[in-house]
């Protein structure tokens, strides 16, 4: 049909509807667009906000707190569908027998008694509104009274919590009201009650505009804590949040996040989500059905997790608490080294700030073979270490103090002819006991006078011919470190950006990959080199606020008398390590227990062997349990009448009529033996027991890891 025209009842065509004239239309433009063409709009700030004021309650150590619901300590009796049923209709029918004998009179008037004394003489004519009234509300009443009597008898309260509506909801109402300003984690109360309302106010702008995220408000949380501690000025921090807002504070790297996140961070609390504490008897019930989370409070007694390969301990718990710690680094309350095989999955470069790259010519920064420290004798300590500490006697009482001499012999003359220390090229050479280098050293030492230097020298020169002497084992040590593929490393002359260890005293985030493939003996050298520099250098920081932790992928060959000990001191100095082996045979057999004394959360994942399991069941001891022994004795018909009762009960069930007796009594018995540890954990699932810095305890728990 033509636009022009209408068409009558008939369904005829009618001529065009003339249309009345007007003043001409002028074009109207499109309204400008919020943002740019092939751009989402910005987010609004009810995500962040939502996240900032959910309830974070204490509560056990390990327990996910973003969102919990507390439980109680001990399961509460719950008594089977069928007999709550069965329960309910018997105490029903009884309200309904007791009613019934009242309403017809079989138990007496005597329930009638208050009703004649209540209603008055005028009230008690025939068909009177008033007393019909009365007297049919009274009934409802004593109805009443009889159901709700029979229904807390027949626990009529639990079938409705159990099967009505209040089941059928999935979650916890939540109060969708805003809280109070002075209750209101967005309204910065503190800062207004130090008197910053105005950097109060520009943060609550921009956490209403999305403009703020988790990393800014911890870490503008972490430059407030700061000038609570007089380390910082209030003037400075008002004017630096009265400027920037949400981007106050920065990271040294300028960072507000990281490029990718694989796990559930909650940097309010400072805990990354690990998985689920299974629903199984063996957990307490007030952690069953939890997400299990690690925080630095728990990071700060250290962890150790044993599972062979492809168990998920570099995807389940290295990469997530890596992943974690890189995010509190951003907020300025952590200082992160992250050591692991190149490509083995410890997250992109770009989400850290050092990656050193041992063996990779493309590599920026180099490792400081010595620490960053001038003092020959502690330099001595930690390259000793790391040279023949794993060859030391593995009891706890030993060290390395021979080769540790042996060091310091050379490295303090060397310092004082050159003022640095050798490299390694130069440092093979001195243990070998090469003429030319010693007798340069000695010329320097006699021409700048350090007498002392020089007997240092002379004992170093008349040991070398002792049979037993060390410096032939530290020689071949450090020609693991002199080949072609490291020939760019570990320079000494300061070409180089050596990245030392000292620097955790900022919040940084490092990587060092280690070369495994065809340098496997100094991947495991270079690695307790690194523990070694992370406990001498945590241990003497003057701020101790920030906290440090050392992530060690793998950990074979790493375990050493001296490195037990030092692991055993980091607790003090406000850090910790995570430590991943594929078996506790890598650990010398007499290091085992202390390495597990010393580590406050222990983690067996799935697949572990049942010695590993033997050592995780004795280091987490026994409790008593409820054991239940069941006695079935057959029952002895004496007369004719109870033989053929039995017989027939017999001929129907096709068993012998028998008598239980039950029998409950307090045992002893193991946590989680070592063949539950073996066979009964799931794949994926891993046994963690935890205790944290102020000494709270959580028993072994089974964790799913996939969830």
């Amino acid at each position: 049909m033509d636009s022009e025209g209408t068409q009558d009842a008939r369904g005829t065509q009618a001529g065009p509807v003339p249309r009345p004239a007007g003043p001409p239309q002028v074009p109207v433009a499109p309204p400008r667009p919020a943002h740019a063409p092939g751009m989402p709009p910005p987010p609004d700030g009810s995500a962040f906000l939502a996240w900032l004021r959910t309830a974070r309650p204490e509560t056990l150590p390990g327990i996910w707190r973003f969102g919990h619901r507390p439980r109680p300590e001990e399961e509460p009796e719950r008594v089977p569908g069928r007999q709550l049923f069965s329960g309910a209709l018997i105490a029903f029918l009884v309200g309904w027998l007791i009613w019934s004998l009242l309403w017809n009179g079989y138990l007496g008037g005597w329930w009638l008694l208050p009703l004649y004394a209540m209603i008055p003489d005028s009230w008690a004519e025939p068909h009177s509104f008033a007393s019909v009234v009365v007297v049919y509300a009274y009934y409802v009443l004593v109805a009443g009274i009889i159901m709700v009597g029979v229904g807390r008898l027949g626990r009529w309260g639990e079938i409705w919590r159990r099967y009505g509506p209040p089941a059928w909801r999935r979650g916890p109402a939540r109060d969708e009201r805003p809280p109070a300003p002075e209750e209101d984690p967005a309204a910065w109360p503190a800062l207004r009650a130090a008197g910053a309302a105005d950097a109060a106010d520009r943060l609550a702008s921009d956490a209403r505009a999305g403009l703020m995220r988790d990393v800014d408000h911890a870490r503008i949380a972490r430059a407030w804590q700061g000038v609570r501690t007089g380390r910082h000025s209030l003037a400075t921090f008002t004017g630096a949040v009265l400027k920037d807002g949400a981007a106050a504070c920065p990271h040294p790297s300028g960072a507000r996040d990281l490029p990718v996140r694989q796990a559930r961070h909650d940097l309010l609390t400072g805990q990354v989500r690990l998985g689920t504490t299974a629903d199984d008897p063996r957990n307490p019930y007030a952690y069953r059905g939890t997400g299990l989370a690690l925080g630095t409070d728990l990071l700060g007694t250290s962890l150790l997790a044993v599972g062979p390969a492809g168990s998920g301990k570099t995807g389940g718990v290295v990469r997530p608490v890596a992943e974690s710690l890189c995010l509190q680094a951003l907020a300025g309350r952590a200082a992160v080294v992250v050591v692991g095989a190149a490509g083995a999955g410890l997250g992109p470069s770009d989400a850290y700030d050092v990656v050193v790259r041992i063996g990779s010519p493309d590599s920026v920064y180099d490792l400081d073979l010595y620490g960053g420290t001038t003092d020959p004798d502690e330099a001595a300590a930690v390259l000793a270490e790391a040279l023949v500490g794993d060859l030391a006697d593995p009891h706890p009482g030993s060290d390395s103090r021979r080769s540790t001499t042996v060091l310091a012999q050379l490295l303090g003359p060397f310092r004082a002819v050159h003022g640095r220390f050798p490299s390694v090229p130069e440092l093979r050479q001195l243990l070998d006991g090469a003429p030319a280098p010693l007798a340069a050293l000695r010329q320097g030492l006699e021409a700048a006078g350090q007498e002392s230097l020089l007997r240092e020298l002379d004992a170093r020169e008349r040991q070398m011919g002792h049979p037993g002497d060390v410096g032939g084992i530290l020689a071949d040590r450090v020609a693991l470190l002199d080949r072609p593929a490291f020939a760019g490393f570990f320079d000494t002359s300061g070409q180089s950006r050596p990245f030392t260890l000292k620097a955790l005293d900022h919040p940084v985030r490092v990587r060092v990959d280690l070369p495994e493939r065809g340098h496997a003996d100094a991947s495991r050298m270079l690695a307790r080199l690194v523990l070694a520099q992370f406990t001498a250098s945590v241990t003497v920081r003057e701020d101790r606020s920030l906290f440090a932790c050392l992530v060690l992928d793998d950990a074979t060959g790493v375990i050493t008398p001296e490195s037990v000990r030092g692991i055993q001191r980091l607790r003090s100095a406000n850090a910790g390590v995570l430590l991943t082996l594929r078996t506790l045979d890598d650990v010398p057999r007499p290091l085992r227990g202390p390495l597990l004394g010393a580590t406050g959360c222990r983690m067996a994942l799935s697949g572990v062997t049942p010695w590993d399991g033997q050592d995780f069941a004795e280091v987490w001891g026994k409790e008593w349990t409820e054991a239940r022994d069941v006695t079935d004795r057959q029952i002895i018909a004496e007369s004719p009448a109870g033989k053929a009762v039995h017989a027939l009960r017999r001929a129907i069930t096709g068993k012998a009529p028998t008598a239980r007796a039950v029998t409950v009594r307090q045992v002893e018995r193991e946590r989680w033996s070592a063949s539950e540890l073996a066979h009964a954990v799931p794949a994926g699932h891993a046994v963690l027991s935890l205790t944290n810095v102020k000494g709270e305890h959580a028993p072994p728990l089974l964790v799913d890891l996939r969830e």
